[in-house]
């Protein structure tokens, strides 16, 4: 066998490794070795050879029946990654991508107690830099569309606690200051999964943003594009909530199964 046929089945059998690894953690029950073979299109005995490698490094764990479930070693694997994260390098060539097909900036925002905190940017270039979405900016939660998408993760209660304590103040007559109206947007913002900024923070800006879940599946930023009132476009919710999930995805998240 030359070196490079012996590269192509080394490669070949990482391949299978990882459909059997991405099938396995599709299954909420162990699965039984037919039904990997059957969902990876491998043979039984090729599914078995890699399955029994695998389990010897705990990466899969056999099961007494002869099926078989994700192993130990990949949580303490992912424990290690996920100690090293830093969600700004995950998110940075995600929101530039999305920056060259809207030609707008894009914004991740973070929450600290009350308030945003925007914590990366990509500059769009072609209008005055806003203040409240320089990187550093802060802004009360309700007054931004990644705001509004932290308070639609909280309980009814704890949006009724924000609102004693903050008094809901406002920037401009677009803000957001009675509890009613809070709660029926945010109420659109759980149905939908995306938030809008019409004015609300600053005249002549709005803002679209989409949510960021980990591998948990809390929400731990806002994926946001903000552009002059004449310029914005609705249709940027579509790409604005695929680049978000991407990022999501790369977080770790997965999307729970519809019932």
């Amino acid at each position: 066998m030359t070196e490079k046929q012996a590269d192509k089945g080394s490669i070949q059998v990482i391949e299978r490794m990882m459909s059997l690894l991405e099938v396995l953690a599709d299954m909420p029950e162990p699965a039984s070795l037919k039904l990997l073979a059957q969902s990876t299109g491998l043979h039984p005995s090729t599914a078995h050879r890699i399955l029994a490698a695998m389990t010897s490094a705990a990466i899969v764990e056999r099961q007494d029946a002869g099926s078989y479930m994700l192993g130990i070693r990949l949580l303490e694997l992912g424990n290690i990654v996920k100690s090293r994260i830093n969600i700004r390098q995950v998110a940075l060539p995600h929101m530039q991508q999305l920056h060259e097909l809207v030609g707008e900036a894009v914004n991740l925002g973070i929450r600290h107690e009350d308030e945003i905190i925007y914590v990366e940017r990509t500059s769009s270039g072609r209008s005055l830099v806003r203040v409240v979405y320089l990187v550093g900016g802060r802004a009360p939660l309700h007054l931004t569309s990644v705001g509004k998408l932290f308070l639609a993760d909280d309980g009814l209660a704890d949006v009724r606690a924000y609102a004693r304590r903050t008094g809901l103040p406002g920037k401009t007559p677009h803000s957001l200051t009675r509890l009613d109206a809070l709660e029926k947007e945010l109420d659109r913002i759980r149905r939908h999964e995306f938030a809008c900024d019409n004015e609300e923070a600053e005249i002549g800006l709005r803002c679209l943003a989409a949510p960021i879940r980990n591998d948990e599946g809390q929400l731990v930023a806002g994926l946001s594009v903000s552009a002059p009132a004449d310029r914005h476009n609705p249709d940027w919710v579509t790409p604005i909530k695929a680049t978000a999930s991407e990022i999501s995805q790369a977080l770790g998240y997965r999307r729970p199964a519809r019932r």
